[in-house]
């Protein structure tokens, strides 16, 4: 089993690449089963493969003495190896408010910027973290209930750039029981097994659900699928960029501001599936940015090109496409016509913003949940609400209606169109137009004097809470 496990990793590791002679590997270890595992193997094969390791290991300052026994764990470990190992000890807390991001987030980027780092610092070539199938059947899983698309069904990725995953060819199940005919020990994280993080929620419920009812290779199986997703993502984005340098021209103005020109006729010639990719591209390409690109874009931007001409679509990031006789132009910023003045600002949480061109001001709180805090205590005023600050995904912007735009209306998750929403309640054109909103993304998180979504309501395992007030200033 030992030696099985180890001719494993090399095969794999050499199937795509991973390590090459003289690399300097900075390796993420958090002493964990996997990370343990990982530092291991890659001791294994650095003088066969003739390559350097070194370590970085990263406190999050979350957890208090487990933390710091963790810290000292691998200290202890990296120098009985004989591998050089540098601690990153960062407070990820105050990150994740600074930047307004969940501790899930922020823990995630700051490892990833101490990887970046070190790896600038030491000279490295390559880095090495621990992800396995089960991490990685989690993430299509988890991107399959976020609706991120083909992209996010690969899962991860083998290698992408200088990042490399060797255990992607083992199970959770494997590692450790590798480990365990080693009599290599590791630490245990206790938030691990708890069900705070959704992550947590669909490797603690859902696989093991999957597995005992349904088909015990359900792990396995998916990670077949994400190899077979990476191989076609790989060809559409190979013809996406053939058909980009086909059908589109890109100038920008003096200040910088792209203008995307798509050929109509070329464009429609496109296979349908490339077609959605290209038009994808094309958002943000104009927009600057993508994550708030959704579906709903992509399709609307497809289908302007059967419109009249003249006809035009607002999308993300105040851009606005235009049907033309030659195709479809997307210009941004002052470029974008009629809502052009309707700018997006982004809160200051905590803080206060004015939005542009009204006399609204807009202020934010952050506050602790206490154990005694109950509904009775949230306010029902139309211009003061109360949100769970840690289910915010991308930062909360105060802006004007969108194509795609939606709100949750139940605890279940049940969605709602913004547009059926206001019509339903025979709010007219006018109105809509002139109703300010407050977005998570294309989630819409309150209309003030209205409603807010459901998603964001307060409940018993909210820690933190955001209070928004909008006032009129005078």
């Amino acid at each position: 089993m030992m030696k099985k496990t180890e001719i494993k990793v090399e095969e794999f590791i050499r199937k795509y690449h991973m390590i090459e002679e003289g690399d300097r590997v900075i390796a993420g270890v958090s002493g964990g089963a996997d990370s343990v595992c990982l530092l291991f193997m890659l001791c294994s094969l650095r003088e066969k493969m003739k390559f350097q390791i070194l370590v970085c290991h990263v406190n999050h300052g979350l957890r208090g003495a487990e933390a710091d026994a963790d810290e000292k764990f691998v200290e202890e470990l990296c120098e009985r190896l004989g591998v050089p190992c540098r601690i990153f000890r960062e407070n990820v807390e105050l990150t994740a408010r600074k930047r307004k991001q969940s501790l899930e987030e922020a823990g995630r980027m700051v490892r990833r910027e101490a990887f970046e780092a070190m790896c600038r610092e030491y000279g490295g070539t390559k880095i090495a973290t621990a992800h396995h199938q089960d991490d990685n059947a989690e993430t299509m899983l988890l991107n399959l209930a976020r609706g991120t698309g083909l992209n996010g069904l690969c899962g991860i990725r083998p290698v992408r750039e200088r990042w490399i995953r060797p255990l992607l060819c083992l199970g959770r199940a494997e590692i450790e029981k590798w480990l365990e005919s080693r009599k290599i020990g590791f630490c245990r994280d206790a938030t691990n097994e708890e069900d705070e993080y959704t992550r947590n929620r669909i490797r603690h419920h859902i696989i093991p659900a999957l597995e005992q009812q349904v088909n015990m290779g359900t792990v396995r199986h998916l990670n077949e699928l994400s190899a077979q997703l990476q191989e076609v993502w790989d060809f559409i984005r190979e013809q996406t960029m053939e058909a980009w340098d086909a059908c589109v021209s890109v100038k920008e103005d003096a200040a910088g501001r792209p203008t995307v020109r798509i050929d109509g006729r070329r464009f429609q010639e496109t296979a349908p599936a490339v077609r959605k990719f290209l038009a994808a591209e094309c958002i943000r390409e104009a927009a600057g940015a993508g994550k708030d690109i959704e579906s709903v874009h992509i399709d609307a931007l497809t289908a302007l090109f059967e419109k009249q001409t003249g006809k035009s679509l607002n999308l993300p990031y105040r851009v606005r496409a235009v049907k033309t006789y030659a195709g479809v132009e997307l210009t941004k910023g002052e470029k974008a016509g009629k809502d052009a003045g309707k700018e997006e600002v982004e809160l200051r949480i905590p803080g206060e913003v004015l939005f542009p061109g009204t006399n609204k001001k807009i202020t934010c709180t952050v506050f602790e949940a206490q154990g005694d805090f109950s509904a009775k205590e949230i306010p029902e005023k139309s211009y003061t609400k109360c949100f769970d600050y840690d289910i915010i995904k991308y930062g909360l912007f105060a802006r004007f209606r969108r194509p795609g735009d939606y709100f949750t209306v139940d605890r279940k998750g049940s969605r709602q169109k913004l547009k059926s929403y206001f019509i339903n309640e025979k709010v007219s054109r006018e109105e809509r137009d002139r109703t300010l909103l407050i977005a998570d993304g294309g989630h819409i998180v309150w209309i003030p004097g209205m409603r807010m979504s459901s998603a964001y309501q307060i409940g018993g395992r909210t820690k933190r809470i955001l209070k928004i007030t909008i006032t009129e200033e005078q």
